[in-house]
């Protein structure tokens, strides 16, 4: 059944004139009283029957319309909802990122982009680099924030900063009174990793191998912040990016690495071959241009981090 003509039927159904209802959908006469035969053989039965010189419904007609309306209905809210999804001053944008970003790089940048498209909408989905790739590539975001290029033949990736690693050790440790020291310090010390699946781990292993010794993995952790509560209970040691926020007391103490470039790429990745509905897409420019900003001011003297 055509959409066009389905609209015609319940304007007629409605009360319209077919003469009406066929110079609003820029159809002549004729053609509209064939394509309401033609929905009638579709439908297996009359739809109208002929009062004079008005068309009235059959019961069939009342039972078909039911469910008409009902259907142009959910098209018609499905079609609003693809509208203001994508709409440049109010469009979605499905959002997935790394979960140490969400406490200091995300927040500022929704802000800030949110000051000049203040009906923007964001959909945000958090978790370690395996699961947000599988997001670009289902479709379930648009954008993803995180860190170290994914390497996946489908996706662009851009670096849009260099995040220092530190070596976080626990409270009272030979170090901790230290500002800087060599990777190679901690040789024989067990590490506290992320698991093999995150980005993080396979940086860390390498800057160990630089440093001329493999870590040994004393506790595997999903999320940064876990790594960083196993340090401070004196579980072992960690190279992390230092926290954006006052540090609890009791935490661990955060050395700068001497012999090593610590450190991890913060880039922002989105399928090659799907063009970005707008405000995706203006949000995309945004991040490109603000983020090194955002992590200046992070880094800023007398900050935590």
């Amino acid at each position: 059944m055509e959409l066009q003509v389905l609209r015609c039927f319940v304007a007629v159904a409605d009360g319209a004139t077919v003469t009406r209802a066929a110079a609003d959908a820029h159809m002549t006469q004729p053609a509209l009283s064939r394509a309401l035969r033609r929905l009638e053989h579709e439908a297996g039965a009359e739809l109208f029957q002929q009062v004079g010189r008005v068309l009235r419904l059959t019961p069939a007609g009342r039972a078909f319309k039911y469910h008409a309306d009902a259907a142009l209905d959910h098209l018609d809210r499905g079609l609003r909802a693809v509208h203001e999804t994508v709409s440049p001053e109010s469009g979605l944008i499905p959002l997935a990122f790394l979960h140490s970003l969400g406490t200091w790089l995300l927040p500022p940048l929704i802000t800030g982009f949110r000051e000049r498209f203040p009906l923007s909408r964001f959909e945000l989905r958090q978790g370690g680099e395996a699961v947000l790739v599988e997001t670009l590539l289902d479709g379930t975001a648009d954008l993803l924030l995180t860190a170290g290029n994914p390497g996946h033949p489908l996706i662009t990736w851009r670096r849009l900063l260099v995040e220092p690693l530190w070596l976080a050790v626990p409270p009272g440790h030979r170090l901790a009174q230290r500002r800087r020291a060599r990777l190679a310090e901690v040789a024989e010390e067990p590490f506290i990793l992320l698991r093999h699946e995150q980005g993080l781990r396979s940086v860390t292993e390498s800057l160990c191998r630089a440093a001329g010794f493999t870590p040994r993995a004393g506790f595997e952790g999903d999320e940064v912040a876990t790594l960083r509560g196993l340090v401070s209970a004196g579980l072992g040691v960690a190279l992390v990016p230092r926290p954006h926020a006052s540090a609890p007391a009791g935490g661990p103490s955060y050395l700068q690495v001497t012999d090593v470039e610590a450190a991890r790429d913060i880039g922002i990745a989105w399928l090659t071959s799907r063009t970005l509905p707008p405000n995706p897409a203006r949000f995309l420019e945004h991040v490109r241009e603000r983020a090194e900003a955002v992590a200046d001011l992070e880094h800023a003297p007398g900050e935590e981090s």
